[in-house]
Order: structure tokens, then C-alpha cells, then sequence
């Protein structure tokens, strides 16, 4: 017997194409994804604007399957995060950030990382697998409708949404898996799903030059870059895709990019790390390197894993940092620490993934270069592996 197909795995022309399969006009494509991303139906029979015969043919071939949650941990500031079950001993996270005007959802697109970037817990523990578009959206469809269970609000179109932003900065490098991660946006994006405008969903990459000109292409939503350092040698040490795509090439692909953008500014996020990359010096370089590219900085306070060998930057180096940055004319933000009692907070999330590489090896180098370099660690051009 033929496995029945997973409706989350099909973004709005797919779905089309699916019923076209079944003998179904394309409208009914269009009630099923109400169904499934508005009112977070997944029981064929409760779909009761579906004529009779298309409910019955559906519970025989089809289904909608989420991952199912492992774990649920809220923070004492109301971040959520939950641990997301995605087979094969593998499990990737999904942090749930609530403001006072709108609800911020961080989604995962790979199970761990192979960009290993040094400050960030995921990289340390290598990259297993891609996640399928059923797992990505699934995140955002399994969050939605258990915050609107929690919360007593009954299920609706988008004028009862819960989740209004949603940013690919969960673990992986969303561009490292393109086509379900484009998938995925284009169910956020619909106006039969989540009906998300394009300025409240963001993909965050480590620089894959190529990827973002396609992303410009197919699907442009807003662009974060994780930047991090000021120079090639040091960008190079944190950023290890900087050896493949450099600075000079990726600030001409945010410059292209912003043709196609629906922002006119490059956010780029900067992890803040105590004598590596946060000396005026560093700053300064920043604002040459960025001076051809309309942008907004994002610092963010380091936060500390073990085996990571990195310290956050004080409070007064991070905001004297951003007051060169400032000056300049460059709009800067101090991202809030949130959700750090529950290791939910920026470049902690780690979930349950197999360590494939000697990353935890090469952290611990990382620690004693800085410790016997000290000031002069951002000079170091590699770390020996």
C-alpha cells in the first residue's frame, strides 16, 4: 500500500498540481490550504466545505503530519521553545518570541550546520540532514495553532494569528537548503496560508553569495547577514564560508539583492565577543566595508555555551561599539537577550544532533589561541584542525 502524501510537503502550486492529479479543479487547492494553515485542520472530515467524495478520496492518500514536539520550555520572559522531533535521532528547535505588537517565530531548516560558525552552539555539533518543507512549515503550523489552543483563541483566518513574524535564524543555513526552504516561504507568504507580508519574514544566511542572488530571484523576503567581523582574516576564522565567498563579494550580492528586496536596507547581525571583533578599530572597518550598502546593524550580546572559549563583550564595550556606528549614520540596535534560562536565545540552540565532525575539538583550539594571542586573536588568518 502506497504511503499516504504529507500536504505540508506542497507549497500553493504543488497543491495544485496535486489536485489536478486527483481529477480536482485548482480552487479546491486553495480550500484545502485554508483548511490546513488557517484553521490548522488536519482531519479530512472536519474540512466541510469539501465536497463529500474529495474527503473520503483524501483520508485514503493524503494526511497532514507535523513534527511532533519532544519538548515544550517556556522562558520566565515568555519565550517558548520547543524541541521538534525530526526522525532518526535527530531533533531541531523552534523559539517562539512574544512583544507587545507582534509574536516573533525562529525556525530551524537544517538538523545542525555545516557553516560551523565559532560562537554558535549548533556548528559544534556538525550538520546530519536538510529538512524537508513538511518539517519546516510544520514548525510554524505546529506553533501557531498550539499557541492559539494555549491562549483560547478559536481557529480562524489570519486576522487571529498569532505568530506575525516569522525569521530563518533557527538552526542550519536556510540557503544551504533552497528548495524547501523556498517552499516553505511561499506558504508563509500566501494569501490561502499564513498571508505574511514579505517585511515580516527573514532569512538569515552566513553569506552564500550564490544562493542569495537566487533567493533575490525566486523569492525575496527580507535579508539578515551574519556578518560578524570587519575583515577577511577574522571573518575568515568565525565565518568559515568566508574563504569561499569574501566580504567584497558578499557586500556586492546585499547590494543586489536590494533591487529585489521588500526593505531598502541589508540587516546585518553581528555577535558581539569579548576581544575578538569589538574595538573601535573593528567598528570603524565596518563602516568602510559597508559604505556602498544600505544597512542596519544587529548586535548581538554573545551567548556562552560550553566548550565555546568565547566571552561576551561588557555592556560599555558593546554600547561604545555602537555609538562609533551610530555616529557614522548607521542605524544600530542592541538585540535583548531573550529566552537564555531555556538555551533558546541567539546561537544557542542545539537541539539532538549527532556530532559528525571534531567541531568540540576545534572550539577548545579556538579558546587557547585567544588566550595566548589575546588582543591580536583577530589577526590569525585559520585555526589548525
Amino acid at each position: 500500500m502506497t504511503a499516504p502524501v504529507n500536504l505540508l510537503d506542497f507549497d500553493p502550486s504543488k497543491l495544485v498540481a496535486y489536485c489536478d492529479e486527483l481529477g480536482e479543479k485548482a480552487f479546491r487547492a486553495k480550500q484545502l490550504q485554508r483548511w490546513i494553515h488557517q484553521f490548522g485542520e488536519s482531519d479530512f472530515s472536519r474540512m466541510t466545505d469539501l465536497a463529500k467524495s474529495l474527503r473520503e478520496k483524501m483520508s485514503l492518500c493524503a494526511e497532514v503530519r507535523a513534527p511532533n514536539a519532544i519538548s515544550d520550555h517556556i522562558s520566565s520572559d515568555g519565550t517558548r521553545k520547543w524541541l521538534v522531533d525530526v526522525g532518526a535521532g535527530n531533533a531541531v528547535e523552534t523559539v517562539y518570541i512574544p512583544e507587545e505588537t507582534r509574536g516573533t517565530l525562529c525556525v530551524s531548516t537544517q538538523a545542525g550546520c555545516a557553516v560551523n560558525c565559532r560562537f554558535c552552539s549548533t556548528g559544534k555539533q556538525g550538520f546530519s540532514r536538510n529538512l524537508s518543507v513538511s518539517e519546516i512549515i510544520g514548525q510554524l503550523w505546529m506553533a501557531e495553532f498550539e499557541l492559539r489552543r494555549s491562549k483560547g483563541v478559536q481557529p480562524g483566518p489570519k486576522g487571529d494569528r498569532q505568530i506575525t513574524n516569522v525569521v530563518m535564524m533557527g538552526m542550519g543555513e536556510p540557503l544551504l537548503n533552497f528548495e524547501p526552504t523556498v517552499a516553505a516561504l511561499k506558504l508563509m507568504l500566501d494569501d490561502n496560508a499564513y498571508g505574511l507580508s514579505r517585511r515580516r519574514v527573514t532569512v538569515s544566511t552566513s553569506g552564500v553569495v550564490p544562493m542569495i542572488d537566487r533567493l533575490a530571484q525566486e523569492c525575496p523576503v527580507a535579508l539578515a547577514v551574519s556578518l560578524h567581523a570587519s575583515n577577511d582574516a577574522l571573518r575568515d576564522v568565525l565565518v568559515p564560508l568566508n574563504k569561499k565567498y569574501p566580504l567584497k563579494e558578499l557586500m556586492a550580492a546585499c547590494q543586489r539583492y536590494l533591487e529585489f528586496a521588500p526593505r531598502d536596507f541589508i540587516t546585518f547581525e553581528y555577535c558581539m565577543l569579548d576581544g575578538v571583533n569589538d574595538t573601535d578599530t573593528h567598528a570603524r572597518e565596518l563602516i568602510a566595508l559597508v559604505k556602498d550598502v544600505p544597512c542596519k546593524f544587529n548586535l548581538i550580546p554573545f551567548n556562552p555555551f560550553p566548550e565555546s572559549g568565547l566571552k561576551r563583550s561588557n555592556n560599555m564595550r558593546i554600547k561604545a561599539f555602537s555609538q562609533v556606528l551610530l555616529d557614522a549614520g548607521l542605524v544600530t540596535t542592541i538585540r535583548k537577550t531573550r529566552g537564555d534560562d531555556i538555551d533558546a536565545a541567539c546561537g544557542q540552540l542545539a537541539g539532538d544532533v549527532r556530532d559528525r565532525t571534531r567541531v568540540q575539538e576545534r572550539m577548545q583550539k579556538m579558546g587557547e589561541y585567544q588566550a595566548k594571542f589575546g588582543a591580536n586573536f583577530g589577526k590569525i588568518v585559520e585555526i589548525s584542525s
